[in-house]
């Protein structure tokens, strides 16, 4: 992290010597690079007008800061791939932020110097709050597709008694629309699978012979089918749990599944179009509002050196008017 002091000196006409000065001392220890920050001729106004802007630029430098920070923290959410990237997307006018820095020069087109200081700041405050506002607004849409993505994308990677079994079960695995039978999904661990083929059809009466086959597995066990009568279907799952098979609370919903699978494909394809459009205002954003920031910077210096000035010519004024 680079430290930046904009720093504003008494000097002559040219203001070369005070430039050249400050070089000599601080080249002596290598204590710093320096660069002129060109600071163009404002209009100065009344010093109570200047007294007042004082304490508003002090308090709109702090809100374009954190606006600036929030930006540049959300492209890193954004870029939750790539975050190594994040860095060279943070650009002002097109170019890296020391070199905006250290070749600052003040647009006039955005900010003309003609209009009273008070002007300049108000069009700042109003240009950095409603960059804020759009963020606000922005983020609330993306992260609310990218929540509910990843509350559904959560569910395809449980284990085979939580997770969704949209994209593993299939029509043909169950017995539908029989009054009387049913099929069930059991979760079995691995060391059980044969256990489960010696013992499913006696678990209780009216289990269908050899109606059971493994769908599924992952490291901890099989999913397995097994069809039996309805009236029964409590004491299976009773009996089951005793054996440490356990019963999915499932039944087959065609509709219900091909529900779940668009709406996880909507999001995903929702996600895709927003992030290029929502990057490219990010980075066009943050480089408004960070050029916005340093004219804010430029502002303060501005008036605080003209405050400065002004208190030491009034203290001057009135040394010699006691000396009198």
């Amino acid at each position: 992290m680079s430290e930046f002091w904009l720093i504003s000196a008494p000097g002559d006409k040219t203001n070369l010597q005070a430039w050249e000065r400050m070089n000599t001392v601080t080249s002596k220890s290598n204590l710093s690079s320096n660069s002129k920050f060109h600071i163009p001729d404002l209009k100065v106004g009344t010093l109570d007008a200047l007294v007042g802007l004082s304490d508003e630029l002090g308090k709109l430098d702090s809100f374009a800061e954190s606006v600036i920070k929030k930006i540049a923290q959300y492209i890193g959410e954004v870029m939750e791939d790539s975050k190594d990237k994040v860095q060279e997307n943070l650009l002002a006018n097109g170019v890296d932020l020391i070199s905006y820095l250290t070749r600052f020069e003040w647009d006039m087109a955005k900010y003309p110097i003609k209009q009273p200081l008070k002007n300049i700041s108000e069009a700042l405050a109003k240009q950095i709050t409603q960059i804020e506002t759009d963020l606000k607004t922005r983020a609330a849409a993306y992260n609310n597709i990218k929540g509910n993505l990843q509350s559904l994308e959560k569910k395809t990677v449980g284990n085979l008694l939580t997770r969704t079994l949209a994209d593993i079960v299939h029509k043909e695995d169950f017995v539908l629309n029989s009054e009387y039978l049913i099929t069930l999904l059991v979760v079995v661990p691995k060391s059980s699978y044969v256990q489960w083929q010696k013992t499913y059809e006696s678990l209780s009466d009216m289990v269908v012979p050899r109606s059971t086959k493994m769908i599924a597995e992952d490291a901890e066990g099989g999913l397995f089918t097994v069809t039996l009568f309805r009236k029964v279907m409590d004491d299976f799952k009773a009996k089951a749990r005793e054996n440490r098979f356990m019963v999915r609370e499932f039944y087959f919903d065609e509709k219900e599944l091909k529900c779940e699978k668009e709406e996880l494909m909507k999001l995903a394809s929702d996600k895709k179009q927003q992030y290029g459009p929502l990057l490219r205002w990010l980075k066009v954003n943050f480089s408004e509002a960070f050029v916005a920031w340093i004219h804010v910077k430029a502002l303060r210096v501005f008036v605080e050196s003209v405050l400065r000035s002004s208190q030491e010519t009034i203290q001057v004024a009135a040394k010699k008017e006691s000396d009198i």
